[in-house]
């Protein structure tokens, strides 16, 4: 029996390989700029992902992490959202 594929992915802030599952993805839209967190990871853009732990949150945010993956300014709203979804 074949295993099923599981995507990896790079934390922005602790540069590990993680399962795609254990991520966050912020996204920046294509057509409009916006940029959102991204639940169901199928918002077409460009993303980044960050691991749930409080660190890398602070640490994306202290060294403007998602501002460089994404190319555009990020607003304070997506990383207090961040920690949000983390507790949930």
């Amino acid at each position: 029996m074949t295993e099923k594929h599981i995507p990896l992915r790079m934390c922005i802030s602790c540069r590990q390989m993680k399962p795609q599952s254990e991520l966050i993805r912020v996204v920046r839209e294509n057509g409009t700029g916006a940029v959102l967190t991204d639940n169901e990871k199928k918002l077409f853009g460009r993303g980044a992902y960050v691991c749930r732990e409080t660190e890398c949150i602070n640490k994306a945010k202290k060294r403007n992490g998602f501002a460089r993956h994404l190319g555009c300014a990020v607003p304070s709203e997506i990383y207090e959202s961040l920690q949000e979804e983390k507790k949930g």
